[in-house]
């Protein structure tokens, strides 16, 4: 990565995680000037361009969701590390929101093992940092910003535990392809346990008609680490042609990946 004011590579150490705290949301506090208006877009499409020139390179990505505060003797931790392996094994580049926790976690299995790793950062006044297993990454000011640089270079979703963050990533994921809005790409819910209370109200919501009953078949939920590639695998082999490595013209003078 280079100059970008919105890239970051620096790791600062951190102790526990606080707790997260706001950023001053003046960006939804209503109309403003009709300047600060033309600033915020700008400061949008900037961000977008430079996750753009980022990550085009990046090859195929299979992106992980989960929580930031699981540490490295998490059973957890350690299952996400698991995943990253197996995503580098598959020859593809293993995407989070680069923190740390499952994040960390999934960059870490595939960064030790000769596999890409990058991530899409989130700038938090306290809690979160770079991981230090990543590749490349880049850091944005908005969360709608990192979720559309995570769908748009993802073939693959999986859903580990966590919070808030999980969630809305996870039901983001699963409205667009609904919705039709992206491809219908593999979605994994992992951890049975966990996520039993969401489960039960998925299927309150198909008996309530909120959703249709084929909806469930966007989403694979399991325990299973082979269940979940063997998913996702499946998928791959019947839709490599959607994964072509895109030319290296660097029109838009977008970052070489350190292994192209």
């Amino acid at each position: 990565m280079a100059d970008d004011s919105s890239v970051t590579h620096t790791k600062k150490e951190s102790g526990p995680p606080p707790a997260i705290k706001a950023k001053r949301p003046l960006y939804l506090e209503g109309p403003q000037s009709r300047s600060f208006e033309l600033r915020f877009a700008w400061k949008v499409f900037s961000q977008i361009l430079s996750g753009n020139r980022a990550l085009y390179f990046v090859g195929p990505c299979i992106t992980i969701f989960g929580s930031a505060r699981f540490k490295e003797d998490h059973p957890y931790y350690g299952i996400a590390r698991e995943f990253g392996k197996r995503i580098a094994e598959m020859g593809f580049t293993v995407m989070t929101g680069g923190g740390p926790g499952i994040m960390e976690a999934a960059n870490r299995g595939a960064f030790e093992h000769g596999g890409r790793s990058v991530g899409c950062n989130i700038l938090l006044p306290e809690e979160q940092q770079p991981n230090k297993y990543m590749h490349t990454w880049i850091t944005f000011d908005y969360f709608f910003l990192r979720k559309v640089m995570l769908l748009k270079y993802s073939y693959a979703f999986i859903a580990m535990p966590g919070g808030f963050g999980t969630l809305d990533e996870l039901f983001n994921t699963l409205t667009l392809i609904q919705t039709k809005s992206i491809t219908q790409f593999p979605v994994v819910l992992f951890g049975k346990s966990f996520y039993q209370p969401l489960i039960e109200m998925i299927r309150k919501m198909v008996d309530e008609e909120t959703i249709l009953s084929a909806d469930l078949d966007l989403l694979l939920v399991t325990d299973d680490v082979e269940e979940a590639m063997n998913h996702i695998n499946t998928y791959i082999a019947s839709n490599y042609d959607l994964m072509k490595r895109r030319k290296p013209f660097w029109w838009l003078f977008e970052k070489r990946f350190p292994y192209s």
